[in-house]
């Protein structure tokens, strides 16, 4: 059936993300399938206007399936944007990543992670109380300001967790943040490559997709290393979602099948985004040991619920000013 509807219309990925270059090529050549690239650069929130807008008469331009955060995805889902859709492997998907009745569910994830130039930094911290080493004063830097980036405040929700928190009370990542303020050690600079890469901001914060490009893009020089810290081990998946009224239906299923099929994940770990399967896949074996070597062992991570993340988000934004003090920017 999705051969007589010929062609897949895809919004939003762009090749060098997640290695969709290759995943679209594969996906072609596999299924003899056209694929319609729609803005490569759609932002989540341009995609679900993408949908909003085409919703009451679809056309063929008009995008099957997106690639957004979660919290589109619920909204999209509340709107009436989006088609149930059960994958073959929905199992191996952990639950807290999904919309129970398959509406939208996760693809890929990131874990946050030490990214460390150690040109400049001799003894790269492993755990989040490695950060209070002295040595490190002057040295750790947030990829984002915390009351308004949602990178950096799962960072400070990552180090409550590391410091007496839960998924249900994220508080004491504040306390852990102005542990560091007043130790010297946090920088009020947002880190950005140039930054890392120079030693201005030689230990920073953010997702081991980000940091892991950010290496392989290095090269070496400087020689960066890659960390997910021993505990508060804290993921953030994207999610994927068929187009309610998707011009190809029975191809956007076709996508989603090759997507979270062992060789479609392979081809996202390739691409450093650590594959939503990616524990059962472990388990049975079902990943390329040379492909695992390329990326830090996420095991022991934790996804917070859609509430949980919200509840989390407002508290930092919210109190960062009062609790740690530092203007991030």
């Amino acid at each position: 059936m999705a051969q007589g509807e010929g062609t897949l219309t895809t919004i939003g990925l762009p090749h060098e993300w997640c290695n969709y270059g290759e995943l679209i090529e594969t996906f072609k050549r596999k299924y003899d399938l056209q694929v319609n690239e729609l803005q490569e650069d759609a932002a989540p929130g341009d995609q679900i206007d993408a949908l909003s807008a085409n919703n009451a008469s679809p056309s063929p331009g008009v995008p099957d399936v997106i690639d957004v955060g979660m919290s589109f995805g619920i909204q999209a889902q509340k709107d009436g944007l989006l088609a149930p859709y059960k994958v073959t492997t929905w199992d191996d998907i952990p639950a807290t990543t999904k919309d129970p009745n398959g509406y939208w569910y996760g693809d890929y994830f990131g874990v946050l992670a030490f990214e460390t130039n150690e040109t400049v930094v001799h003894n790269v911290p492993r755990d989040w109380k490695d950060l209070l080493d002295p040595t490190h004063t002057g040295q750790v830097a947030l990829a984002g300001d915390p009351r308004v980036g949602l990178q950096a405040s799962e960072t400070v929700f990552a180090a409550g967790l590391a410091n007496g928190g839960s998924l249900d009370d994220a508080s004491k990542g504040l306390d852990f943040f102005k542990k560091l303020k007043d130790a010297g050690t946090l920088l009020p600079t947002i880190a950005m490559p140039d930054s890392i890469e120079g030693g201005a901001t030689p230990i920073t914060i953010r997702w081991t997709y980000n940091a892991l490009a950010h290496r392989a893009a290095t090269n070496g020089t400087p020689p960066l290393d890659v960390t997910i810290p021993t505990t508060g081990r804290l993921g953030g998946a994207n999610v994927q979602a068929i187009n309610a009224s998707a011009p190809h239906p029975n191809a956007a299923r076709l996508w989603m099948e090759f997507l979270y099929s062992d060789e479609g994940q392979n081809l996202m770990l390739k691409g450093f985004c650590l594959p939503i399967r990616m524990a059962a896949m472990t388990q049975g074996n079902r990943i390329p040991p040379e492909l695992m070597a390329t990326v830090p062992d996420p095991t022991g991570v934790v996804f917070p619920t859609a509430k949980q993340l919200g509840a989390a988000t407002s508290l930092i934004t919210q109190r960062w000013d009062s609790v740690v003090g530092v203007d991030v920017k």
